[in-house]
């Protein structure tokens, strides 16, 4: 009898795979009970993409049995329950692998597969399956590969760049899911995914042959180029998803809300709490309607994936051909991730915590159960430090100031710069300060906000209501190592800007590890919450203060080029209070782009990765926002991040304190 794996819990555990032992994901498993004539399955199940499965049954004898790509394996016994555990290995008799052959030419088998670097080679598979259960091949080519995939999607044809070593990859897909005539009760029910299994195959490519020239010849120098890796569609996906949720997108979403009519299509939780409001728009109606739209948008526009509206006019790489980021590749880029994310679709760093942490979760999340797929598959890209920078920036001391105000409030000593200052009663913005006022129990204090960037960064706030506050656990080594992998890619650019210099790309790696570990450390508690109701409740304060009502209110200068209209206002705001007199521009800069770098250190395989292609690719995508930040950070604190005689870790809210007294003793 085959080993197998039982317990007195009911339990069958096992996998499937070809007699040459790639793993079948999707292939249907049917439990039979020995002594039953009818041959009715007591239960069934589906592997997942390992080719594993699991399957509940009470004490007794029974069979086990996998069918996919139209075969059976033969059945296994097993007995439950039974002292000897193992897996059931259930072997379907067919094999599957993939081999070379040059265009029009039969294969050799007695050479190893070979290529030549810059001459066409074919892919090709070979099974002992019929052709008619076959579905189709998907084709995982070769880095650095130009290729095409015949019709029947059978064969790809291919002309790899370089020499070395190289790997050619392949998933058969079955032409139709086996169906059962007698479903079992228990487990998945048809109609069934089709069943998969991959193959890979190792080749070297031979360098080309070597033609003698002669003549004078032009040399002309250029930068070493880099592998590609597949983490640079998530970087895509990062920059798509932050993008979708800047203020210009969020202010025209709130617009067609506030410009709603019965004919506007909006989402329908919306749509009701307008039909419900009504005309009564006295009270607190007309914020909580906003506020249900803010959430509803951060819905729509959160998570892992490129978006419709997808615009970037930088260039990516992949498989030698230059893909422009612009609105007709959608698809081709949506492909792409697909791909990287798998199947279920799990970030690979996501990935890797379920199993090496939960790995008991892996076989419920297959079999269809809803516990932590969400956060699992698809988490939503917004990162804290993004809130950090916009209070730094006095966005919240700003609609502060206006709402004590707005309640007749006056502010301590002897002089209120707001005392004549007033809303209109019949401009919308009113009703609107109205409803944020009488919302306040609501919402995240400056004290839980504190404690957060103090957990995440090690990043703390000065102010009157944060003398008490005192984080249970920080990561104070956070911005060290942050400003470090800064400095290490403003090194990596000199050098790769060097035509004569390859670069390199292990310190600029070490620092993105380092950085990911001390992220992932501070990954707890209200990580997944705080940073989401911290980014609607700030989207919303925007979007009063760029309403023109408030514009009017503090007489913000209209001669500035601010990026966002609510910008003016903030500043008009340090002004009349005499706070920093820094522009809050290089404070949204530094949250924009602080954002995107820390998501995509956070949410990549860095642990994993030993390549330093990756991470010179990471610095070349990231050059803008790296720059960006620099520069924003220079002039926001004083501190030069490009400075090679030390890292300066100094918390930014001390240097705005520090800048702050200096700028007040010059007044005076």
């Amino acid at each position: 009898m085959a080993d197998s794996m039982t317990n007195g819990t009911g339990t069958v555990s096992g996998y499937v795979a070809t007699k040459d032992g790639q793993s079948i994901s999707n292939a249907l498993v049917q439990v039979f009970n020995t002594g039953n004539k009818d041959q009715v399955p007591v239960a069934t199940a589906l592997t997942n993409s390992k080719g594993r499965f699991l399957i509940n049954a009470g004490p007794g004898t029974y069979s086990v049995q996998a069918n996919a790509f139209g075969q059976s394996s033969e059945p296994v016994p097993v007995t439950i329950p039974q002292t000897e555990p193992g897996d059931v290995k259930l072997t379907l008799a067919f094999g599957f692998s993939l081999y070379l052959a040059p265009p029009e030419a039969k294969r050799d088998a007695s050479q190893p597969p070979q290529a030549i670097a810059g001459q066409p080679v074919v892919g090709c598979i070979e099974s002992g399956l019929s052709p008619d259960s076959i579905g189709h091949v998907r084709w995982n080519p070769p880095l650095a590969s130009q290729f095409a995939i015949s019709a029947d999607s059978r064969e790809i044809d291919m002309r790899i760049d370089r020499a070395g070593e190289a790997f050619l990859g392949a998933t058969i897909v079955a032409a139709s899911a086996n169906v059962p005539s007698d479903p079992s009760p228990s487990g998945p029910q048809p109609p069934y995914p089709p069943a998969e299994s991959q193959a890979t195959l190792s080749f070297v490519v031979s360098p080309g042959p070597v033609t003698a020239v002669a003549g004078t010849f032009g040399v002309t120098l250029r930068r070493p180029e880099s592998e590609c890796t597949p983490d640079q569609i998530l970087w895509i996906a990062i920059r798509d998803r932050t993008c979708a949720i800047s203020f210009d997108r969020y202010r025209q979403f709130m617009n067609r809300v506030l410009l709603w009519e019965e004919n506007q299509k909006l989402p329908e939780p919306i749509e009701r709490r307008l039909r419900d409001l009504g005309a009564h728009l006295h009270g607190t109606g007309a914020y909580q309607v906003l506020k249900l739209a803010t959430e509803v948008f951060l819905l729509l526009e959160c998570g892992v994936r490129i978006g419709r509206n997808h615009r970037d006019h930088n260039q990516l790489q992949l498989n030698s051909t230059s893909l422009s980021h612009s609105g007709d590749d959608r698809g081709e880029l949506a492909e792409k991730l697909s791909q990287y994310l798998g199947c279920p679709p799990q970030l690979p760093y996501i990935r890797r915590v379920v199993e090496a942490a939960f790995p008991q979760y892996e076989l419920s999340v297959t079999a269809g159960h809803k516990l932590l797929i969400d956060k699992i598959n698809e988490p939503c890209l917004l990162e804290l430090i993004w809130s950090y920078w916009q209070e730094e920036g006095m966005l919240m001391q700003t609609i502060n100031a206006i709402s004590r105000r707005f309640q007749n409030i006056r502010r301590h000593g002897d002089r209120d710069p707001l005392l004549n200052l007033e809303i209109d009663p019949l401009r919308p913005a009113n009703n609107l300060l109205w409803g944020y006022v009488q919302d306040e129990p609501n919402r995240l204090t400056v004290a839980r906000r504190a404690s957060e960037y103090m957990h995440e960064y090690g990043l703390s706030l000065y102010g009157k209501a944060l003398r008490h506050v005192h984080s249970a656990d920080t990561r104070s080594k956070f911005l060290e190592a942050f400003h470090n992998l800064l400095y290490k890619a403003f090194v990596f650019f000199k050098e790769d800007a060097q035509t004569t210099v390859i670069a390199d790309g292990y310190p600029l790696l070490n620092a993105l590890k380092d950085v990911h570990l001390i992220l992932a450390q501070g990954a707890h508690n209200q990580f997944g919450d705080l940073p989401w109701t911290a980014r609607a409740e700030m989207l919303l304060v925007q979007f009063i203060l760029a309403r023109p009502e408030i514009r009017d209110f503090l007489q913000s200068r209209a001669m500035v080029p601010y990026k966002e209209p609510w910008m003016p206002q903030v500043d008009a705001m340090k002004t009349m209070q005499g706070w920093t007199d820094v522009t809050v521009t290089h404070f949204r800069d530094l949250a924009f782009y602080g954002e995107q770098l820390l998501l995509s250190v956070r949410y990549g395989d860095w642990t994993n990765i030993d390549n330093e292609d990756s991470a010179k690719n990471w610095a070349r995508f990231h050059k803008e926002p790296i720059y960006a930040y620099i520069n924003a950070n220079r002039i926001a604190t004083g501190v030069d991040l490009t400075n090679p005689d030390a890292v300066d870790a100094t918390v930014p809210s001390v240097l705005l304190q520090r800048r702050l007294q200096q700028q007040h003793e010059r007044v005076r």
